[in-house]
C-alpha cells in the first residue's frame, strides 16, 4: 500500500501523518478546497470534467469526515502503515467459516472472566424477560457492570491519546522502531475499545428488550 502514502487523505489536506491534527484549521481547508470544486464552477465544462470534479468532491468529504474525527483517523492511518482493524476481522471470520476452525476473538486477558460472567447474566436477563418476569437486582448489576465497561473505555481512550502524541513525535523524529510499538500498542487499544463497546452494547440490548 505505499503508494497510499503520497496520495492520501493527510496529503490531500497537506497534513503530516500525525494523529494531533488542527482541527479549526482542518475545517478552514475543507472549505476552501470544497468551494474549488463547486458543481456551479464546472457547469459549463465537458461531462468528463463535471464527473472528475464531482468524484474529487465526494474523496474529499470522505477524507474530511475521516481525519475529522479521532478514532476514524487513527484507523486510517493504521490502515496506512498497513493495518487492516475491521477488516482483518471479518476476514478472520470468513477464514475461521471457510477451514471450519473458531475465529480468535480478541479478548483483553484482564476481560475474560468478567465477559464470562456478564454473559451468563445476559442469558439470565434474557430468561426472565422471556418469562415475563422481573429481576430487579439483576438489572442493577448489569448497570453496575455496564458502568465498569464504560469507566475502562474512558481509561483507554485516555491512554490512546498518550500514545497520539507518542506517534507524532516518533514521525518527526523519524523512529522507525518507536512508530512500530506504537502502531502496536493503538492496535490493541482499538480492539479493546471496540470489545469494551460490545459489551456495553449487548447489556443495552438485554435492558431495553
Amino acid at each position: 500500500m505505499s503508494h497510499d502514502h503520497y496520495n492520501n487523505y493527510f496529503t490531500q489536506f497537506s497534513l503530516p501523518l500525525h494523529l494531533r491534527i488542527d482541527l479549526p484549521a482542518l475545517e478552514k481547508s475543507f472549505y476552501a478546497l470544497s468551494r474549488r470544486l463547486h458543481p456551479d464552477r464546472f457547469a459549463s465544462k465537458s461531462p468528463a470534467e463535471q464527473a472528475a470534479a464531482l468524484a474529487e468532491s465526494s474523496r474529499l468529504n470522505d477524507a474530511y469526515r475521516t481525519l475529522k474525527d479521532p478514532i476514524a483517523r487513527t484507523e486510517y492511518l493504521l490502515k496506512l502503515e498497513g493495518v487492516e482493524l475491521e477488516e482483518q476481522s471479518s476476514a478472520a471470520t470468513e477464514a475461521a467459516r471457510a477451514s471450519g476452525t473458531a475465529k480468535k476473538q480478541i479478548v483483553p486477558e484482564d476481560l475474560l472472566e468478567e465477559a464470562f460472567e456478564l454473559n451468563m447474566q445476559l442469558e439470565e436477563m434474557r430468561m426472565a424477560k422471556k418469562m415475563g418476569e422481573d429481576d430487579p437486582q439483576l438489572c442493577s448489576d448489569l448497570l453496575a457492570a455496564k458502568a465498569g465497561f464504560d469507566a475502562r473505555m474512558a481509561a483507554t481512550q485516555a491512554e490512546l491519546e498518550t500514545m497520539w502524541a507518542r506517534w507524532d513525535t516518533a514521525v518527526d523524529a523519524g523512529d522507525a522502531p518507536a512508530k512500530l510499538a506504537t502502531r502496536d500498542a493503538m492496535v490493541a487499544l482499538l480492539n479493546r475499545r471496540s470489545y469494551l463497546r460490545n459489551l456495553v452494547r449487548d447489556v443495552n440490548d438485554a435492558l431495553e428488550a
